[in-house]
């Protein structure tokens, strides 16, 4: 599959772009169930997002120390900042593809050179960047940093919805950021107007 730069540097918005996909009960995966993902790029080419409710233990200053991203031997030209960074940044884990890179879904008051688009509100940045950034408290005013993604190849998630395995609704960016992990599957369900009790007879998209 090609990388997530490509797709997202050299798309057209798809019509998923920038929606919520709601696993179903007859999810046959077991690392998708009762997951809440975010879809940042959707075409014919296949389609790209992060799973959003699943917390990973590690702390942010914990990456910071492995990294050594405040060593004096990482001197940086800053990007360009217009706000400010959450004291504690949240990680979780974003999908079972490249699960040893992160990735920081953001705000889009943060911009660096890497920095690309995912829709009118939100950005992502994948380079260490924005990682010192956040720890010297100049990163965006909200994100989450997400270690993996979630992938499709061509016509394949298309595929799953029409087997009924997910659900689909415009993201809201409250629930992309909320620290309620726990919660944010049944709320997206609840913003659909569906009860969890319901899934069984739904099918395609909401």
């Amino acid at each position: 599959m090609f990388g997530i730069e490509d797709h997202l540097s050299r798309r057209e918005r798809g019509c998923l772009d920038g929606h919520f996909l709601v696993a179903m009960p007859g999810m046959e995966d077991e690392r998708f169930e009762r997951t809440v993902i975010f879809v940042c790029a959707h075409s014919e080419e296949g389609a790209m997002g992060f799973i959003l409710n699943r917390p990973q233990p590690v702390r942010f200053h914990e990456l910071v120390e492995r990294l050594e991203l405040d060593s004096p031997k990482q001197s940086h030209k800053r990007p360009v900042i217009k706000g400010d960074t959450a004291p504690d940044f949240p990680i979780q884990f974003g999908g079972p593809l490249d699960v040893g890179r992160g990735f920081v879904l953001h705000s889009d008051d943060y911009m660096s050179q890497s920095t690309m688009p995912v829709n009118d509100d939100l950005c992502l940045t994948a380079t260490v960047d924005i990682l010192r950034a956040i720890s010297q408290g100049l990163g965006p005013r909200r994100g989450i940093m997400l270690l993996g993604y979630a992938g499709w190849a061509p016509g394949q998630l298309e595929d799953e919805m029409s087997c009924n395995a997910w659900l689909s609704c415009p993201a809201h960016e409250d629930i992309v950021f909320d620290p309620d992990h726990s919660g944010k599957y049944d709320r997206v369900l609840a913003i659909m107007g569906i009860a969890p009790a319901m899934l069984s007879t739904q099918t395609g998209h909401a």
